[in-house]
């Protein structure tokens, strides 16, 4: 149980709240990986998407399937998820702000 409390203390608080959850170990990272990928795609629409065909579209889901797969073997002891909140929380103020500026142009104008 010493080596389990260890793995536990150096993991960040996200990732140790899911482990310590979840049923298994096994259901715990898929969890982690869905909540890496939701929040990836999250912050690639609010961010960077364009309008795109279906195909790229499925593409660009692919390789963030792909990059969460990688970024869930460093969420357990790197703030992976904490910085993806982060960043859709940045770019949630930003589009607020950019709304908030087009409308008050558009009045003006």
């Amino acid at each position: 149980m010493g080596d389990q409390a260890f793995v536990y203390e150096r993991m960040y608080p996200l990732a140790r709240f899911l482990y310590e959850t979840m049923p298994n170990y096994e259901v715990a990272g898929y969890a982690l990986f869905a909540v890496i990928f939701l929040l990836s795609a999250f912050v690639y629409k609010l961010g960077f998407a364009k309008k795109l065909s279906i195909g790229k579209n499925a593409v660009i889901a692919l390789f963030l399937l792909i990059g969460g797969l990688g970024l869930t073997f460093l969420a357990l002891f790197l703030p992976v998820v904490e910085g993806l909140v982060i960043a859709a929380l940045i770019l949630i103020l930003y589009k607020i702000r950019l709304w908030r500026e087009k409308r008050e142009n558009a009045a003006s104008q």
